[in-house]
């Protein structure tokens, strides 16, 4: 009778791209995520090593495809653009993202943020932003040493790794640029740039006017014996 010898080769080990949560809730949570991730965008298209995400899941140790999280916005600085199906921190010269948002809707329970919380603190995070748009509340922790430390005073905080400036009027958040422009959401770049546009139109319309103008009142010139070069 032949011996069959068992395998000593593990199984692959499957880390999934998707953990089977919806990414929002409601719109508004979706309008906020889809904003700040792409306003991060925006602001680092020029730089190819500056990696945003959103909703994309993260597995910080190799091995283990239990623990994850997916941010709802997070920036990975010396990491190269591109596309991933999950950021696996070990195939990333192990840096873990820097930035992380959190938009909360009705459906967040205060242990899931809890978990959420302990992950980021452990694994690395430096800023960790939160805000709930319902009821216009913003917090932000920064790292000291091993712990996040949460920021006293909010209100035109300039985060140290974004330098981006966070602003809390009576009914909202508002993210401003270094270069002082406000984030906008798409709709809003949409129409800011129809508005351009148009006036664009208008200024163009208005020396071709002039253009003309100069015309008949040269030609008007010339009717009476006058050259308007000599003018």
């Amino acid at each position: 009778m032949i011996k069959q010898l068992e395998s000593t080769k593990k199984p692959a080990i499957i880390y999934p791209d998707s953990d089977g949560e919806p990414m929002s809730d409601n719109t508004k949570q979706f309008r906020w995520i889809v904003t700040i991730k792409e306003n991060l965008e925006l602001l680092y298209a020029n730089n190819p090593d500056v990696f945003v995400a959103g909703d994309l899941l993260w597995y910080p140790v190799e091995g283990d495809n239990k623990r994850r999280q997916a941010p709802d916005t997070m920036v990975v600085f010396n990491r190269p653009k591109g596309d991933r199906g999950s950021y696996k921190q070990w195939e990333e010269n192990n840096i873990p993202p820097q930035v992380v948002f959190e938009i909360l809707s009705p459906g967040n329970r205060l242990k899931k943020m809890a978990l959420k919380f302990k992950f980021y603190e452990t694994y690395g995070v430096e800023e960790y932003y939160i805000y709930d748009p319902d009821d216009n509340e913003f917090i932000g922790y920064l790292r000291s040493g091993q712990h996040l430390e949460i920021i006293e005073e909010i209100n035109g905080w300039v985060s140290p790794r974004l330098n981006i400036r966070f602003e809390l009027p009576d009914d909202t958040l508002e993210i401003y640029r270094p270069d002082g422009q406000k984030f906008l959401s798409f709709v809003e770049i949409g129409q800011l740039r129809e508005q351009e546009r148009q006036e664009k139109e208008n200024a163009l319309s208005e020396l071709e006017q002039q253009r003309r103008r100069n015309e008949l009142l040269e030609a008007k010139l010339r009717e009476f014996g006058i050259d308007p070069k000599q003018l």
